[in-house]
Formats: structure tokens, C-alpha cells, sequence
């Protein structure tokens, strides 16, 4: 029995170890990536990739009808190429048979936008969640890229969202992204296939329209946070943690220190007020919500959260892409993510496993 108390023991010593060293490595190893940022700041950002949808839609439209002309019988295909030769001997169109699908295109386009010089543009972003919020720098870019040459009024802007939520900081600078089309008077449409919940539906609540797939996850409007504590497990082994700090709330909660009550109710209070401010957000936007019923962390499903109003109709962004094909130009666009070294990443794993617990939407 003796063996493996001081087996255990041993353990609790090596974990403590290892605890003290992550800290450590992960301050090192931030530092030498800050430094490493700062010197290849100056390459900026990488060019945008922009790609037009209609190319996209006619291509894969020409396709199927030519897979379907070559599989009809025969005597339909002698047929058709017959009238066809005819129509090309006689100097006439055929009938509009050799219409190319580019053509077709314009000419619903043009029907679509009535008497308009200019149909509307769509100009599509996707926005993929992580805690972190990761994706938010490429926001930033694709927004002020939009904001340049959008036509307040007159084009819109697709979000594809997917996102379970995250950290407050990350979702709060990504629905700030999204406001700055709103202030500017461009009409924000957020469709979502899968997931907008938390902090990725307070990004979606910035919209004029909300749209969403008849299961996809929409709401868990609340804030959630925790942290394990081994404490009590450290003492009964006579092991020590000594935290010192300047300031009566500068740490609440630890993951080896004492906790105490009166941190437990400061910590609940920041929970608090932090979704005192989400709701705030929402009102501004979706004034219509009934908070009181919905702002309980609860999800729901796009059938369900229709009739709560959480959403304003049901498609998927294929839908809503077809549907801007058939309208104008539809332009997706992408600014490439930076692909960080090896030190960046362990420093951005390092600074989430020291701080990411607090206060996720």
C-alpha cells in the first residue's frame, strides 16, 4: 500500500511539473512567434480570390444537358442533328436551338431585373467557426474588400455561416465585421446549413434576413464557462500553489489555487453581465425576439426556430446562390488564411488551453 502512495504521489508531483512547464513553453513559445509575426508583418495579407458563381452554374448546367442529349435514343439524336443541319443550310437559328447557355442566361437575367442598367450583385462570404473565431481575419479582409465596391441599395452580401459559438472577444469582433455592411446600407442575408449557435448566431442575428436548413441548429443564446480544480487533491499531498495578485477580482477562479466563495460569485457576475450584453446585441438587431423565452441557452431546430422568429424562412445557401445566379452576378469571395509555422501553432494551442475557458458564447 505504501508503494503506491508514494506511486500517487510521484504522479501528483510529475503532473504539477508538467502543469508548471506547459505555462512556461507556452509563454516562450509565444513570444518567439509574436517576434517571428512582427518580421513578416510587412508581406500583408494575401490577394483575394474571387470567383464568378454564374461561370460555375453555366459550366455544370452544359454539362448535364450534353450527358442527357448523348444518352436518348438514336433515332431522337439522328433526328435533332438533322433539323439542326437544316436550320444551319437555310441560314436560319434554328429556332434559338443554338442558343449557347451564356445567352440563356443574360436574357433571364435581363427579365429578372426589368428595365434596370444595373441588376444587382451578390457577393458570397463563408464564415466557419472554431472557439477561437479563427476565420474572423479573413472577415475582416472579404468586408472591407465588399465595402469598396458594393452599390448600397442596390447588391447584397450571402454569409454561409456554420458555427457553434466561442470565446466573447472573437464573435464579438465578428459580428462588428458583419455590422459595418449594415451601417454602410448593403443588405446582409446569413444562411445557415448546419450550426449558427451562440456566439455564431449573434453573428447571424447582424443580418437583414436570416435563412436556414430545415435542421439546422439555430439559438443557445446563454454563456457558459468552467475550469477543473485539483485543489484539494494537491493539499492532501502536501502540495503547495502560491498565486499572488494586485487587485481584489484580478483572479476569480483557478485551476490550482483555492477557491473561494466570494470568486465563485464575482465570476457568476461577470457570466451574467456577459449575457446581459448578448441580449443587448440581439435587441438591437432582432428587436422582435421574445428574450425572455429564448435567451436560456436553449438550440433549436429550423422548423422550430421559424416560428420563433429566430430565422425568417427556410432554404440552403444552394438556394439562395441559384436564386442570385438567376438575378446578376454572383461573386464568391475568399481571402486565403495565412498558413502559420509550427511555432505559431503550438503558441495559439498554448494560449487556448491557458485562457479559452473563459467565458465561451
Amino acid at each position: 500500500m505504501l508503494v503506491w502512495d508514494d506511486y500517487f504521489l510521484f504522479l501528483l508531483k510529475s503532473l504539477t511539473w508538467v502543469v508548471a512547464v506547459i505555462f512556461v513553453v507556452g509563454a516562450v513559445i509565444g513570444l518567439i512567434a509574436q517576434a517571428r509575426q512582427s518580421q513578416g508583418a510587412e508581406t500583408g495579407p494575401k490577394p483575394l480570390r474571387v470567383r464568378r458563381l454564374n461561370d460555375e452554374v453555366d459550366k455544370r448546367t452544359r454539362q448535364l444537358r450534353e450527358a442527357l442529349e448523348k444518352s436518348e435514343d438514336g433515332v431522337k439524336s439522328r433526328l435533332r442533328r438533322m433539323l439542326k443541319r437544316r436550320g444551319k443550310t437555310s441560314g436560319g437559328s434554328g429556332d434559338g436551338a443554338e442558343k449557347s447557355d451564356e445567352v440563356a442566361a443574360d436574357e433571364r437575367k435581363k427579365g429578372k431585373a426589368g428595365e434596370s442598367e444595373h441588376p444587382p450583385r451578390t457577393f458570397v462570404l463563408r464564415f466557419t467557426g472554431d472557439i477561437r473565431a479563427s476565420a474572423v481575419d479573413a472577415l475582416r479582409e472579404e468586408v472591407s474588400a465588399v465595402l469598396r465596391v458594393a452599390r448600397p441599395g442596390e447588391d447584397r452580401v450571402l454569409l454561409v455561416l456554420d458555427s457553434p459559438g466561442g470565446i466573447v472577444p472573437g464573435y464579438g469582433l465578428a459580428a462588428a465585421q458583419l455590422a459595418r455592411l449594415r451601417t454602410a446600407g448593403i443588405e446582409l442575408v446569413a444562411v445557415v446549413d448546419r450550426v449558427a449557435a451562440s456566439g455564431g448566431y449573434m453573428m447571424a442575428a447582424v443580418a437583414n434576413r436570416i435563412v436556414a436548413a430545415p435542421f439546422a441548429i439555430v439559438g443557445s443564446i446563454g454563456v457558459v464557462a468552467q475550469i477543473p480544480n485539483i485543489h484539494r487533491l494537491l493539499k492532501r499531498n502536501d502540495i503547495d500553489v502560491e498565486l499572488h495578485t494586485a487587485g481584489q477580482y484580478k483572479r476569480t477562479l483557478t485551476l490550482l489555487g483555492e477557491n473561494t466563495e466570494a470568486g465563485r460569485e464575482k465570476f457568476r457576475e461577470e457570466l451574467e453581465q456577459t449575457h446581459e450584453l448578448f441580449k443587448q446585441f440581439l435587441n438591437r438587431f432582432r428587436p422582435q425576439l421574445d428574450l425572455d423565452k429564448l435567451a436560456t441557452g436553449e438550440h433549436w431546430l429550423g422548423e422550430d426556430a421559424l416560428k420563433l422568429g429566430l430565422i425568417d424562412d427556410i432554404a440552403t445557401s444552394d438556394d439562395l446562390i441559384l436564386e442570385a445566379v438567376e438575378q446578376g452576378d454572383a461573386f464568391e469571395i475568399v481571402q486565403p488564411v495565412k498558413k502559420h509555422g509550427l511555432l505559431a501553432r503550438l503558441s495559439a494551442s498554448a494560449q487556448s488551453a491557458l485562457s479559452e475557458w473563459r467565458h465561451p458564447l
